[in-house]
């Protein structure tokens, strides 16, 4: 099956089974299948792989303050196996294609096994970091109702940091460090770029709000 063919079927399943996440929604979809694109050609990844894992890697939406969020990834990994059967994909492709979407979730903790792994893994990743990882951060602490940030010490240099209370403390708590969790040297080099941004736009913020970071 053509790259063209599967994304079309993957579209048209993903219009009527994907949740109402706005950052976990279509758009975000088909940036991690760029990013996967990107990434397979640099590190000469098996797109057969790759491709239908970066489609359908939120196949299956888990809130973030849920009990089985964990669970996400393999409850994912398992739909998109059953649904690349529906449309006769090559049955040899499915074991990969399954731990590839199940070890790309940051929270799971699964071990990447495969480059392809790797590569889905940095890619989704990638759209954690940058101007668009600031921008779904806060997209999600809105969509929570999480405050923006605790008001006397915006950055945490007094306490820990808890995402779950602010979401600037998403930065500490996560985003500031994936750049060093990436699998691929391409992913790792885009990584790094993106955080130097995300840096930059903290000290940006710390001005603003009287707290230089």
């Amino acid at each position: 099956m053509n790259l063209d063919r599967l994304q079309t079927l993957c579209l048209d399943y993903l219009s009527e089974i994907m949740a109402s996440d706005p950052a976990h929604d279509i758009s975000h979809v088909k940036r991690v299948v760029k990013n996967t694109l990107r990434l397979t050609e640099a590190e000469k990844g098996n797109a057969a792989v790759t491709v239908p894992a970066a489609w359908l890697h939120d196949c299956v939406s888990v809130a973030k303050d849920s009990p089985l969020r964990k669970q996400a990834s393999k409850l994912a990994a398992a739909e998109a196996v059953r649904f690349l059967q529906s449309i006769d994909y090559p049955p040899d492709l499915l074991a990969q294609i399954y731990h590839a979407i199940e070890a790309h979730s940051f929270s799971a903790n699964i071990a990447t096994e495969t480059l392809e792994a790797r590569i889905v893994q940095d890619a989704d990743r990638l759209e954690a970091v940058g101007a668009i990882g600031i921008t779904r951060c806060f997209l999600t602490g809105g969509s929570m109702g999480t405050p923006l940030y605790e008001p006397s010490d915006p950055f945490a240099k007094n306490r820990d940091p808890d995402d779950r209370r602010y979401t600037l403390d998403h930065f500490y708590c996560k985003l500031l460090g994936l750049a060093e969790t990436m699998k691929t040297e391409a992913g790792k080099t885009e990584a790094i770029k993106r955080t130097d941004y995300m840096s930059a736009f903290l000290q940006q913020l710390g001005s603003e709000i009287g707290h230089l970071d």
